[in-house]
C-alpha cells in the first residue's frame, strides 16, 4: 500500500448536501479499489486561477489515502466520468 493524495475541484453550483454525497462517493470508489481514505480536507469554495467550463470558483477537497499502485487508475477512471468534478489530481506522497 502506498500513500496518495487525491485532490478534486467540484462544481461550485452544487449545494452542501450534494458535495457531501460526492465526497462519500469518492471515498467509496477508493474503498472499492482496495484502498482506504483516512482523512479529508475541505478547503471550501475558492477562486480558480482561470475559468474551467465557465466557472470562476470551485469547491476544493483533498483526500489522504492508502491504495495499492494499480488502484489509482481505477479511481482516476471514476473521477474522470463524473460530470460534477471539474479537475482532479492523484499524487504519490513521498515518505519522509
Amino acid at each position: 500500500m502506498r500513500n496518495y493524495e487525491v485532490a478534486i475541484i467540484v462544481n461550485p453550483d452544487l449545494d452542501d448536501q450534494a458535495v457531501q454525497q460526492l465526497e462519500e462517493k469518492v471515498s467509496n470508489w477508493i474503498s472499492a479499489a482496495d484502498g482506504k481514505a483516512y482523512d479529508v480536507e475541505r478547503w471550501g469554495r475558492r477562486r480558480l486561477a482561470y475559468p474551467i467550463d465557465g466557472n470562476r470558483d470551485g469547491y476544493y477537497l483533498f483526500f489522504q489515502t492508502q491504495m495499492p499502485p494499480q488502484a489509482s487508475g481505477v479511481v482516476e477512471r471514476d473521477l474522470r466520468l463524473n460530470e460534477d468534478i471539474l479537475r482532479f489530481m492523484i499524487t504519490l506522497k513521498e515518505e519522509v
